[in-house]
């Protein structure tokens, strides 16, 4: 007999308004991660930074708005395109990194929870939907939907609501060249247990910490720039370890879980990778394919959306899910009966993947 697996009956993303292009980056002063100054034209630090990235613009939330109020919309939208009675939710899953971070301060707010702080927005009452959050990098999303699987097949949940939200732009060193990565947005999914949909929904799942070599390759340090305040804190990386790590890692990853749902790569029609790099993204699709001996891919199955939206953490992958399934990212769409693919990696280091039949 088949367990219960989850289908998505409905999404919703908020992508914010203000546009930062990369020309708002001429007047930073850059420093290297030893406090020298880096007297490259800024010019030529934001060219290299793009061919590398893939980044030409980002999107900052507005000074009114907190990470809750971002997920907050993203979810009702969610709600909205599913057309259900939120009152009947069992979960609010949120993913985030830093709670609610008031523009002009780097101070993270996590007290309440933000999934406590959504419920509320979203004016629900009901005190069996259980609202909780996961801090588990930029996998969290992804993680938070295994979570959801797990609750279903266990018998606990029928309906939930899994949103990944930040708002990491208020957090950046903007004396680090690696600030111009940073995004916000929120993405958002309804999610609901399905026993007689056949293969539709979740097929198999696969989640990973190298915790012991790779906990330091993300964290929260002081500014590159000299002379400042050394309490201050923000989002720091070690990019190259980063990169390399992502290599070796998500491809097996991805194809330990096609294996499990007994799937081939050649079969699925789109994979979402979290959007944290146009080069790495394209290198791990790449070299996910020569596991399989084959050494070109179609582009189209790897859609991207870090050029114009960055990276916002949990939320790039179920944004770029929401705007492809509405149509609203160029020629990209999705049908029922494709094979999608998640995939995440993140601060953790975490990594994991889901294969889902659409």
């Amino acid at each position: 007999m088949k367990q219960p697996t989850l289908i998505i009956t409905g999404s919703g993303s908020y992508v914010p308004e203000h546009i930062v292009k990369n020309e708002a980056f001429l007047q930073h002063t850059f420093y290297d991660a030893n406090g020298a100054l880096i007297d490259n034209p800024p010019q030529d630090i934001i060219e290299k930074f793009k061919a590398i990235t893939g980044i030409e613009a980002r999107c900052y939330a507005t000074d009114d708005l907190v990470n809750s109020d971002l997920g907050t919309i993203a979810a009702q939208r969610a709600i909205d395109d599913a057309g259900i009675n939120p009152e009947k939710l069992d979960y609010i899953i949120v993913a985030h990194n830093f709670g609610d971070v008031p523009a002009g301060t780097t101070q993270s707010d996590m007290v309440p929870s933000i999934a406590a702080r959504i419920k509320q927005k979203l004016g629900i009452e009901n005190p069996g939907c259980v609202a909780y959050d996961v801090v588990y990098g930029c996998p969290g999303w992804v993680e938070s939907m295994i979570q959801a699987l797990a609750f279903m097949r266990a018998g606990m949940a029928q309906r939930c609501l899994v949103i990944g939200t930040e708002t990491l732009s208020r957090v950046v060193d903007p004396h680090d060249r690696d600030s111009m990565i940073y995004a916000d947005g929120a993405g958002a999914v309804v999610v609901e247990v399905a026993q007689n949909q056949g293969e539709q929904g979740i097929l198999a799942v696969a989640s990973q910490s190298f915790a012991k070599d790779g906990a330091g390759y993300l964290f929260f340090g002081k500014s590159s720039a000299p002379n400042t305040d050394p309490n201050m804190r923000y989002i720091k990386m070690h990019g190259r370890k980063i990169y390399e790590f992502a290599l070796s890692h998500v491809p097996e990853a991805i194809k330990s879980c096609l294996d499990k749902a007994d799937v081939s790569l050649h079969d699925v029609k789109k994979i979402f990778l979290h959007q944290a790099n146009e080069k790495m993204d394209h290198a791990i699709v790449k070299r996910l394919f020569r596991l399989y001996n084959q050494k070109e891919f179609n582009e189209a199955v790897m859609p991207i959306s870090i050029q114009f939206l960055g990276n916002s953490s949990v939320a790039t992958i179920p944004t770029l899910f929401d705007l492809i399934r509405k149509k609203q990212l160029n020629e990209h769409e999705i049908a029922p009966g494709d094979l999608l693919v998640f995939a995440s990696v993140g601060a953790g280091m975490n990594i994991n993947a889901i294969v889902y039949r659409y």
